[in-house]
């Protein structure tokens, strides 16, 4: 069933948000699963839906597809942060002047988020709680 906004009628979802629906259900599976569980943790994806996502996930390099049985399973390539981390960096190649974007994300950051990435600039390891 599709979801719905506030009056009843079916949301459309935004650019881009069923492949991170999708990413999500393959991350949160720990291994290689089914286009079926992947749909089960997809609200209102029809299974056919699901298969073209993932097949445009894998055609993208983001999600390998392996036969077992009569079917496929999936799992993604690479972990949320390194899939965030390769989007930041094709953002950054495609957004014309490198420091002009650099300065504005950096002048955007909060006083925690701007700690951290000194940090990582200076090499150390954030501590974790």
């Amino acid at each position: 069933m599709p979801e719905r906004n506030g009056r009843g009628e079916a949301r459309r979802r935004a650019r881009g948000e069923l492949e991170g629906e999708v990413l999500a259900a393959l991350w949160a599976a720990g291994g290689p699963v089914t286009a079926a569980v992947v749909q089960e943790s997809v609200p209102g994806a029809a299974y056919t839906t699901v298969l073209t996502i993932l097949t445009r996930l894998c055609d993208k390099g983001l999600v390998t597809r392996r036969r077992e049985g009569r079917g496929h399973v999936y799992a993604p390539v690479d972990d949320q942060a390194g899939v965030v981390a390769a989007g930041m960096h094709s953002l950054l190649d495609e957004g014309g002047d490198r420091a002009a974007v650099l300065a504005r994300f950096v002048s955007d950051l909060s006083d925690e988020d701007e700690q951290l990435l000194e940090q990582l600039l200076h090499g150390e390891l954030p501590d974790r709680e």
